[in-house]
């Protein structure tokens, strides 16, 4: 232990916050003692004496006045293991403490810290209008909807208010809409209920009024506001419809004196209460279903939250205990044994196993793991147990990115959601328009009586089953879906937008190494010479470059290791910088390298180099023993990656920096329809962008720092997730999976989601061009008064029309991206 020279707290020696001042370390206990000091703040003096564990030293106020939950804090001399501060100053870094009060820096009131990953407000937005953004629930608007939290942070279902809210109103309008309904139908189909129509019509009255004014209300409030904000929307439209019907009859059996006569039928007053109530019950009953559609849509980021366990196994001065995932920082040592999740993204400093990171690759192989490895939090360790010391955690652990990835594109705006967006904005002022226009029409040339009836009642059913909540829900709902299934799949969308223009694509440019190879070379072929075996030729050849630094020598060394072959001694080994090497191996004088090194010493062969690699010759006392071949060789999944883009009629064309010759081999190999090689990054932009300006629609797969600025230059950039964070900045789309594999799913995704964006806004944009002159009664000169669309009906058609078109995104959760 040691003491701060700024505040005199015990700090533990192993704390992040050091500084070295005249050749002596100082330790301090949080960022803001560090800061002072190197500023050249005055110190208490303390000496950097150590301080014995178990010793009740003199406890001291750190400079803020409080103690701190941080790592390497000490309070009696004991270590605190909680990581993570409970109140912060939101204006002045560094500031934390465990109790609420004033930060000593600016003097503003301190604010509770959230765990790791949790944000310390949920920001709620409309998902069919995500530019609408504020800290505390409320509607939307411009179209009346709910706002619902921006980001998903539990691991449960949250209780949903609106949806608890809608189903009690719904129960409620449905158990007294039910006698309603049958005082005013049953008397119609010629069954007599025993109750005068007088005091049938109070009834009405009585048991359709709690259901328009209460279960009703929420409607008539987004419906004025939409008006006050001249933002019309499908309320604007329920509530217009609804209080029509609802006053009229209201007013008919209040005062039927005020009623004209064209609105009489055989001397009496109708009245239209059920249609009031029916109305308001199934629109309810849309909202319910509809909402409870739309929890769904958040399934995928749920499941990538889940993925998390909740605790973690913290190995501390040899003593293991479970701690909450909060409470993990960076640098600490976790246990994982056979079975668990790993709880955060580290580094393995002991064991072995294989992990199964298909939850967030999508590949289904594990990977195995050894000292040395990184591993991701949220995979599952299967066969050996695991020593990791914890890397990124919270907010910059590859789970916690991914989510927000996926939150992001879920609520971006793809380029044909425009489409959408112009068609509602003079959508819902026709309507209207067309509602007054189908009043004056049937008041004047109505072909029954009462014609003053039939035009509110006509009205009222175009103003109902005109829907554009269908339409303004059918590309944010099929994104959402979509993004989240692929992000099961191991594809990371970014922005919506990328998605709409990767199945315009036509041409794929694909980076050779670490894209199409495996970017790392190995030791692919044993080409034996005379009398000697693979197993001489691999032996010496070792033996002489176990002492080289080049890669291609640590690659034959590696193939010798993977056969489990002992590695001879080597003696006077000598290098000759771009030849090769040399050494004694048992006695025996070997000569590694180019055709040129081994001329020099007297070794006439015949060099026949591979097409598909590096290779090297070997000699062994004067005679040629063979060659080997070290080359990156092909990633398995490659050649049938690619056959399934031909299929899709998609045009690969390979740019690489690596010779022609190689460059040829492989494309020759993989059946590629282009090839482009020995080219620097500023080459692969220049050619892409040519690409384009002949007319080809580009995608650029890569995974380097010098493939960022092709991936900028293409239509969609797809970066490898094996690659740089440079790469993955660049790219609209990438790929948690390092094989090409994923951009076929990636293909097939960009393509059903735009082809079920599409059915979604022909389902709605039909059901309207139909619905809308069926109401206004457009075929009753054809199959007379019962081809009128009564508004209890539209009502309900018009609830199914969104519901159907949620129903029809959510058919993407299950949609198979390998086929």
């Amino acid at each position: 232990m040691a003491i701060d020279p700024i505040c005199g707290m015990n700090v533990d020696e192993s704390t992040r916050w050091r500084s070295t001042r005249e050749g002596q370390t100082f330790y301090f206990c949080c960022e803001h003692c560090l800061h002072k000091f190197e500023a050249g703040g005055d110190t208490q003096d303390a000496p950097q004496q150590l301080v014995t564990l178990g010793e009740a030293p003199e406890k001291k106020s750190c400079c803020h006045g409080d103690h701190h939950d941080h790592a390497g804090h000490t309070h009696g001399g004991k270590k605190n293991s909680q990581s993570t501060a409970k109140y912060i100053c939101p204006m002045c870094e560094g500031v934390e403490s465990e109790t609420p009060g004033d930060c000593p820096k600016c003097g503003m009131a301190l604010e509770r810290n959230q765990p790791a990953g949790r944000q310390t407000k949920t920001i709620y937005t409309c998902p069919m209008h995500p530019e609408v953004r504020q800290d505390h629930p409320g509607s939307c608007p411009k179209c009346g909807m709910d706002l619902e939290p921006e980001t998903i942070t539990t691991d449960e279902e949250e209780h949903d208010p609106e949806l608890f809210w809608m189903t009690v109103r719904f129960w409620v309008a449905a158990a007294l809409t039910l006698p309603v309904f049958a005082l005013a139908m049953l008397p119609m189909v010629g069954i007599p209920t025993g109750i005068p129509p007088e005091v049938a019509r109070w009834i009405q009255l009585v048991l359709s009024t709690p259901v328009v004014v209460w279960c009703g209300w929420p409607f008539f409030v987004r419906g004025v506001k939409s008006i006050m904000t001249m933002n019309l929307n499908m309320f604007t439209l329920i509530s217009i419809g609804v209080a029509a019907a609802y006053l009229y009859s209201l007013l008919a059996t209040l005062v039927p004196s005020a009623i004209p006569e064209h609105f009489r039928h055989g001397g009496e007053v109708p009245v239209y209460f059920e249609a009031a109530a029916m109305i308001v019950a199934l629109v309810l009953l849309g909202q319910v279903i509809e909402l409870r559609a739309r929890k769904k849509t958040g399934s995928a980021i749920r499941e990538l939250i889940n993925l998390a366990p909740p605790t973690a196994r913290l190995v501390e001065n040899g003593e293991e205990r479970e701690v909450p995932l909060s409470e993990v920082s960076a640098g600490q040592e976790l246990k994982v044994i056979p079975g668990d999740k790993i709880p955060v993204d580290g580094e393995v400093i002991s064991g072995s196993s294989s992990v199964d990171e298909s939850m967030i690759t999508g590949e289904a192989n594990p990977i195995a793991k050894k000292e040395g490895d990184t591993v991701i939090g949220g995979t599952v360790n299967q066969s050996g147990t695991l020593r990791i010391k914890a890397t990124n955690v919270g907010e910059d652990s590859v789970l916690s990115q991914i989510v927000q990835m996926v939150g992001q594109a879920q609520r971006s705006r793809a380029p044909i959601q425009r489409l959408a967006d112009t068609v509602s904005g003079y959508f819902v002022p026709a309507i209207v328009g067309i509602a007054v226009l189908t009043f004056i029409i049937w008041s004047i040339w109505s072909p029954a009586e009462p014609r003053l009836a039939y035009a509110l009642l006509n009205a009222v059913a175009v103003l109902i089953v005109a829907c554009p909540c269908a339409l303004g829900l059918a590309t944010p709902m099929s994104i959402m879906v979509g993004v989240g299934r692929g992000a099961k799949a191991g594809v990371l969308v970014k922005e919506a937008a990328g998605l709409e223009t990767l199945q315009q694509v036509d041409t794929v440019v694909v980076d050779k190494t670490g894209t199409l190879t495996e970017g790392k070379p190995k030791l692919t072929q044993l080409q034996p010479a005379n009398e000697f075996s693979e197993e001489d030729l691999l032996k010496y050849a070792a033996a002489v470059e176990q002492n080289s630094e080049h890669p291609i020598g640590r690659s034959i060394v590696n193939g010798a290791k993977d056969r489990e072959m002992a590695i001879p001694e080597a003696t006077d080994f000598d290098s000759t910088t771009g030849q090769g090497v040399q050494a004694t191996v048992d006695g025996k004088k070997i000569v590694c390298g180019k055709p040129s090194l081994l001329k020099e010493h007297g070794v006439e062969f015949n060099a026949e180099g591979s097409p598909e690699g590096t290779t090297v010759y070997l000699a062994v006392d004067g005679t040629y023993a063979g060659s080997l071949v070290v080359s990156d060789p092909l990633k398995s999944s490659t050649q049938g990656a690619i056959q399934a883009l031909h299929e899709m009629g998609i045009r690969v064309i390979m740019m690489t920096g690596d010779n022609p010759k190689v460059a040829e081999a492989i494309a020759k190999k993989l059946n590629i329809d282009d090839y482009q090689a020995d080219l620097s990054p500023q080459d692969k932009h220049d050619r892409i962008q040519k690409l384009r300006d002949e007319g080809a629609k580009v995608a650029m797969a890569g995974d380097g720092i010098n493939d960022a600025p092709a991936l900028a230059a293409a239509d969609v950039g797809i970066a490898m997730g094996t690659g740089t964070d440079v790469a993955i900045e660049s790219a609209a789309i990438t790929l948690m999976g390092g094989d090409l594999n994923g951009v076929v799913k990636a293909f097939r995704l960009s393509h059903r989601v735009m082809r079920n964006i599409k059915q979604n806004l022909f389902f709605a944009l039909v059901y309207n061009g139909i619905g809308v002159p069926i109401a206004a009664g457009i075929l009753v000169p054809i199959f007379g008064m019962n081809a009128l669309l009564n508004p209890m009906f539209a009502a309900a058609a018009m609830s199914f029309s969104s519901v159907s078109v949620i129903g029809n995104a959510l058919r993407l959760r299950a949609t198979n991206l390998t086929g």
